[in-house]
This record gives C-alpha cells, structure tokens and sequence, in this order.
C-alpha cells in the first residue's frame, strides 16, 4: 500500500500549490503618506530631525541630515536634505538634494512639492507647473503634496 501523501493526487495538488505561488505577484497594499511621513521602509528613523525642522532649527536638522547622508542614499533623506536648505535660503544646494532624491524614487510626493516649491520662491513659475503635472499624475484623485504646491503656486501668481 502506497503512503497517501505520496499518491498520484497528492503530488499534482502539491504541484498547483507551488506553481500557483510562484507564478502569481503578491499585492501590497501601501498606504498614502502626508508630507511630512516617510516613504520608503528603508528610511532611517527621522523623527528628531523632523522634531528640529519644524523647531526651525535647521542648523541642527542640516548636521543629523548630513551624517545621515554619509552613512545612506536614500530619498527622504535627501528630500529633508533639499527642504532644510531652502529653508535656508540655499536654493542651489537645495536643488542639488531635491535631484537626488527624484534620481532614487522618481514618484517621491514630497520631493516633487518641496522641488516644485523652490522653483515658486525663485520665479521659475514653468517648472513649478512642471512639478505640479508630475503630482497631477502621481496622485489624480488629490493628495496634500499636490494640493499645497497647488496653493504655492495660486498664492504667487495672485502676489
């Protein structure tokens, strides 16, 4: 008598079973993060740096960003990077950070409205626009990135 887990049956369910999870893609389902929430599961632990940006202190959120930065590339660091620099008025190396964030996760929310942003404070009203169509296509039904640079851009145009 043959052992009934070895059985012509059993072998054939035990097949399908494995074919079907290998060949079928698992679904995450990801949550949409605000403005000022990470984006990726790889981000270092941000919460103090957040802490000192919405303190103004962008002298000590620049130092932790910057040691941050030379232990990881990684976009939302980069992106605080770019904001607390255009907070400082150095939209230069700012746009530096905001590029290298967008070159790590091209679909980073924040990194395209803080971008988008910069290009409001320094005039360039085109590629403002350009950054608010990314958004349009990132997020079409509405998110708060796309509606603050929205508002960026209505609050200067109407100065």
């Amino acid at each position: 008598m043959k052992h009934p887990l070895f059985g012509k049956h059993a072998l054939f369910g035990l097949l399908g079973a494995v074919a079907v999870l290998t060949a079928v893609p698992v679904a995450i389902t990801v949550p949409a993060y605000a403005v000022d929430n990470i984006e990726g599961d790889d981000a270092p632990d941000l919460t103090a740096v957040k802490a000192k940006i919405d303190a103004k202190d962008y002298k000590g959120a620049l130092a932790d960003l910057r040691d941050l930065a030379q232990d990881t590339q990684q976009a939302d660091v980069y992106n605080l990077l770019g904001f607390t620099l255009r907070k400082t008025g150095d939209y230069k190396t700012a746009l530096t950070y905001y590029t290298k964030a967008l070159e790590l996760k091209p679909d980073h929310k924040a990194a395209r409205e803080y971008l988008g942003e910069l290009y409001v404070e320094t005039g360039d009203m085109a590629k403002a626009r350009q950054q608010l169509a990314s958004l349009t296509q990132l997020c079409p039904a509405g998110c708060e990135e796309r509606a603050d640079l929205q508002k960026a851009i209505d609050t200067k145009v109407t100065k």
